[in-house]
């Protein structure tokens, strides 16, 4: 038995219980992970509420990335080993132990902690994803990054500066300003749709950003939009603000814009090897120093849905990491 975090009905994420659960004994290709930190995201907020593209039967145990030790491996698992440490996706996360599926788990290096590793495989992943698959940044573009603080944006702002590319990052709070800062970002203004144009318009020469990263949606993303500069791209990767955006299509019709849609799930189940090589990517900024994934909070697993209430209501700058075992 293990103790885990059980969505037993959809609902705000304060009615999660803590239970006893059986997770089993790994089947063919599966590994058990002895879980050290789990990384705590938006989607797992709204998962819990039942509003996210995957709807899992009930119960089901929430969050989506892990790092940890391997305890026991299924048959056919050869490039994994118990003992050995890892970072993983799958859900399952919010527990003491969970059960992974095998090709979605990579070793671990010595020189990356398991509260580093335990955000690197989705948020940093639909970042790189974003900028390198998606909107192919180039080297000398510019790029706007919505929500510089959150999980999506502060990955974003680091690749897009390994990508070559000059970074904007848009924040709501002094401090969440200052975190942009320390993480490279090249100019920070102000989380004010409304004011965004003139800012953008002094710091491009009046042509407008190459790249818009949008993980906020609502009345952002049209703001951003007409910030846009011709044949200029914005990725829509989320709806942290709680609102879908809505946007007018003469905004794309008439600089020859582009509006990218960003889901990293349906990415990894059409190109699992592209997944695997981003995340190998992403371990070797860390390891090299060029990636840091800033922790804001570390929570105990009771702990786990007021920290998922708090990124609901976008009071976080840095990630929040989840210790099953504390």
């Amino acid at each position: 038995m293990t103790r885990a975090l059980v969505c037993t009905a959809f609902g705000l994420p304060d009615t999660l219980a803590l239970r006893e659960i059986d997770v089993g004994r790994p089947g063919p290709g599966e590994v058990l992970v002895d879980v050290a930190a789990a990384g705590l995201n938006h989607s797992d907020a709204l998962m819990v509420q039942g509003h996210y593209q995957l709807k899992p039967p009930l119960p089901f145990v929430p969050g989506a990335e892990m790092a940890g030790t391997v305890v026991e491996v299924g048959a056919g698992v050869e490039r994994l080993q118990p003992g050995q440490r890892v970072v993983a996706s799958g859900l399952g996360a919010f527990a003491a132990r969970c059960l992974v599926d095998a090709r979605r788990t990579l070793a671990l290096p010595d020189a990356i902690d398991f509260d580093t590793a335990s955000v690197l495989t989705l948020t940093p992943s639909t970042a790189l994803h974003a900028l390198a698959d998606r909107a192919r940044l180039q080297p000398g573009e510019s790029l706007l990054v919505l929500g510089g603080a959150g999980g999506v944006g502060s990955a974003a702002i680091q690749i897009g500066r390994a990508l070559g590319g000059y970074v904007i990052a848009a924040a709501s709070t002094d401090a969440k300003r200052e975190l942009c800062r320390r993480l490279g970002a090249d100019e920070v203004i102000e989380a004010a749709p409304d004011g965004w144009r003139g800012r953008i318009d002094e710091l491009t020469a009046g042509r407008g950003v190459d790249v818009v990263v949008d993980p906020v949606g609502g009345t952002a993303t049209a703001a951003a939009l007409r910030c846009l500069a011709w044949r200029g791209r914005l990725l829509l990767v989320g709806y942290a603000s709680g609102a879908m955006p809505q946007v007018e299509a003469r905004h794309l019709l008439l600089r020859e814009r582009s509006l990218l849609g960003v889901y990293l799930g349906d990415t990894i189940a059409n190109d699992l090897g592209g997944q695997r090589r981003r995340v190998r990517q992403l371990i070797d900024w860390c390891v090299d120093g060029d990636l840091a994934l800033p922790v804001g909070a570390r929570v105990a697993l009771a702990q786990a849905p007021s920290a998922l209430l708090r990124l609901l209501h976008r009071d976080v700058a840095g990630r929040i990491v989840v210790h099953p075992g504390a």
